[in-house]
């Protein structure tokens, strides 16, 4: 098998500057990736054991526009199982399959299950290619550290997630906007109801067709300000990706749902500091009160948020595009009445969320405390010039039509076809 030709693996060009950011949370930070990993010690993941079992039975594709985010799978998964006396076991990549698991699993009691989110694209030149895998690795193994599940070598990880995605390649449309959405997880897999950090544990890939998260164009939402229930605290885990983050949110949003409201915009204190939209990363552009200048802000890391990939990406095209043009980028604390205020005084440019799925989600309006605060759309516009610049330029990076180096210094591997295939 034909290894692929990593592109551009240092990001110093695309990474965000990691500037200090005082917070009132500063206290109740700590680098857990810092500390002991479980898999130290242990056999890592062994790349040269990978067998793969080609299924028997391929799917048949499904045509662009049937297709529905997470609901089709490709022909193979990939499997690395790990315990506490032989580290990581064999890496397999095989037909698709269901998982066999005891109802005494860690995973069903105590939340031991973390993943990430993100995507392979096919350009117009057939070649296909992982945006920024390196950042979801990252965060995948800030993720089980957390929660006392094993890490792992995040270029090997890599590695056996570009075999999977070449060998189900033709699942992916070759069409800009569609791409095949990958779900890295690992669960805890003991049997045993203790509450203790679990002996054994599963990771495995799975990969679905996805189109564009708007197939007819941007469709600006409309947001419910949330304070009666919180997405994330202080010295908690919402800036890891763990699917207890997200069970407890599905009511919230269903209750604003009933009221007309698409998402949650998620409230933080006595202060309302706006935090995260839904499941994205929130962006708010607005005149400056004092200088009248344009801004592009966005919450800081201060561990009750996520640290998206789409989001990293947004700040660094931002700071290299826009700030020639005059703009301001900052991270830093924003409240619901700054936002309203602005929206008053005339400030307010525009709002969207940032993530994997839609790559931005232009907003039209936030209810809070009863008034409706417009964010900047015209009645006839689904979406304001920042959102479609930066849809655009990270779609160009995403499809772009060589596998070479790209703009910016954006990381991403192009994936060789098989050997003999």
């Amino acid at each position: 098998m034909k290894s692929f030709v990593p592109l551009n693996r240092t990001l110093s060009a695309m990474t965000t500057p990691k500037s200090p950011v005082t917070t009132r949370f500063g206290r109740y930070q700590r680098n857990y990736s810092a500390s002991r990993s479980r898999s130290d010690g242990l056999p890592g993941i062994d790349y040269s054991k990978l067998t793969i079992t080609k299924s028997e039975s391929p799917k048949p594709l499904q045509q662009n526009k049937d297709l529905v985010f997470g609901a089709t799978f490709t022909d193979h998964m990939l499997q690395v199982k790990w315990n506490t006396k032989d580290g990581w076991l064999t890496p397999k990549i095989m037909p698709y399959q269901n998982l066999s698991l005891a109802p005494s699993a860690s995973v069903f009691h105590y939340a031991f299950e973390c993943f990430e989110g993100m995507k392979a694209y096919k350009a117009k030149d057939g070649s296909i290619r992982l945006f920024r895998p390196d950042k979801n690795m990252a965060r995948l193994n800030k993720s089980t550290q957390r929660i006392a599940l094993p890490t792992f070598d995040p270029e090997i990880m890599t590695k056996l997630i570009g075999d999977l995605v070449k060998l189900d390649g033709r699942f992916i449309p070759s069409e800009r906007g569609y791409s095949l959405y990958l779900r890295p997880t690992v669960i805890g897999t003991q049997e045993s109801l203790g509450v203790a950090a679990p002996g054994s544990a599963l990771l495995f890939v799975i990969a679905s067709p996805v189109g564009p998260y708007y197939p007819t164009g941007f469709k600006a939402v409309s947001l419910e300000a949330t304070d009666y229930a919180v997405r994330a605290w202080p010295g908690g885990v919402g800036d890891k990706k763990l699917g207890a983050n997200y069970a407890p949110c599905i009511v919230p949003q269903m209750e604003a749902g009933t009221r007309g409201f698409q998402q949650n915009l998620w409230l933080f204190g006595e202060e309302e500091y706006v935090t995260e939209v839904g499941t994205m990363n929130l962006f708010i552009a607005m005149k400056n009160k004092e200088t009248g200048k344009s801004e592009l802000l966005t919450p800081p890391l201060d561990g009750t948020i996520l640290e998206g990939v789409t989001r990293d990406s947004v700040l660094a095209l931002a700071r290299e595009r826009l700030v020639p043009r005059g703009w301001g980028v900052s991270e830093r604390k924003v409240t619901m009445k700054e936002i309203s205020q602005a929206a008053k005084d005339g400030r307010l440019i525009e709002v969207f969320g940032a993530g994997t799925a839609a790559i931005v989600s232009p907003v039209r309006d936030i209810s809070w405390k009863g008034q409706k605060i417009e964010c900047g759309l015209k009645p006839n516009e689904e979406a304001g010039q920042v959102a479609l610049e930066m849809k655009n330029w990270i779609e160009e990076i995403q499809y772009v039509s060589k596998c070479k180096k790209p703009p910016l210094g954006y990381g991403y591997q192009c994936l060789s076809p098989l050997s003999g295939e």
